[in-house]
């Protein structure tokens, strides 16, 4: 874990206008968010589908869980990002990491659910990874279109969001079948055009991407330019300094908001 935090100072260090790392395992107080009334949202336009508690505590979704260690670990998660998105009016945000297998899914989904549990926002998650979509399975979705759909086959995006139920605000575009070409897709005028929809149509929401991992393919550097800022999500014991000072300068392009050191002292 020290090397890690090491090799963030240092990388940090070597950019201009770098940002604190995220520190969702510290043991330091941060201010709460209030809870907005229980109000349910009616998704008359948006297909509706339950996802249960029991699938939820087995992905180590946060909503399938009472109040404990690992929920609390994402409140503070979620009110640190906000503080961030807040003082700089930014609403779309990215979630990557350097490798393959170090969270950045999971940690994408659990930051949108509880942003959308705890926040007076709406929150909309988009399966960005075109070569790997997997969003649809931590959540127990069935295999179906999505946001690759979209982009070349023009299938309409209202035919394709999804509202998981058990999840109030939140509002998922799976990422439909994979695709070879993603990189360019991603880079392409259309999703470009999307993510400023994404980003406009409601002055409330909260847009996340989860994409693929910076070093394994260049779809991230690709992406990373239409959105606001990126946060970046390492795994303690497994991601190298090197790799993560790697990942950071590919990333020059975008607001690296902080890090997420992930499954710091599961061992």
């Amino acid at each position: 874990m020290e090397r890690i935090k090491q090799a963030l100072e240092r990388a940090r260090a070597e950019r201009d206008n770098q940002s604190p790392a995220v520190a969702v395992a510290a043991n330091k107080p941060v201010n709460v968010v209030p809870e907005p009334a229980d109000q349910e949202v009616s998704y008359s336009q948006t297909r509706n589908i339950e996802v249960g508690t029991a699938r939820l505590r087995a992905s180590r979704v946060v909503t399938g869980f009472d109040p404990c260690e690992f929920t609390d670990a994402y409140k503070m998660l979620r009110t640190q990002v906000l503080q961030r998105l807040n003082e700089n009016h930014w609403n779309v945000l990215a979630v990557t990491s350097p490798g393959i297998g170090e969270g950045k899914t999971l940690t994408a989904l659990n930051l949108a659910a509880s942003l959308a549990m705890e926040v007076n926002h709406t929150v909309l998650l988009v399966d960005a990874n075109l070569r790997h979509p997997s969003l649809h399975e931590h959540l127990g979705l069935p295999a179906g279109a999505g946001l690759s759909d979209y982009l070349v086959n023009d299938a309409p995006l209202a035919d394709l969001l999804v509202h998981p139920k058990g999840i109030n605000y939140l509002t998922v575009l799976p990422g439909g079948r994979a695709l070879q070409n993603s990189a360019e897709m991603l880079n392409s005028p259309k999703m470009s055009r999307l993510v400023e929809e994404m980003k406009n149509r409601y002055a409330s929401r909260i847009v996340i991407f989860d994409l693929p991992p910076v070093l394994s393919a260049a779809d991230a550097t690709a992406f990373t330019p239409y959105v606001d800022a990126t946060l970046l999500v390492v795994e303690e014991g497994k991601t190298r300094g090197a790799e993560i000072k790697h990942a950071m300068n590919l990333l020059s392009s975008t607001n690296i908001i902080g890090t997420v050191l992930n499954k710091a002292g599961s061992r």
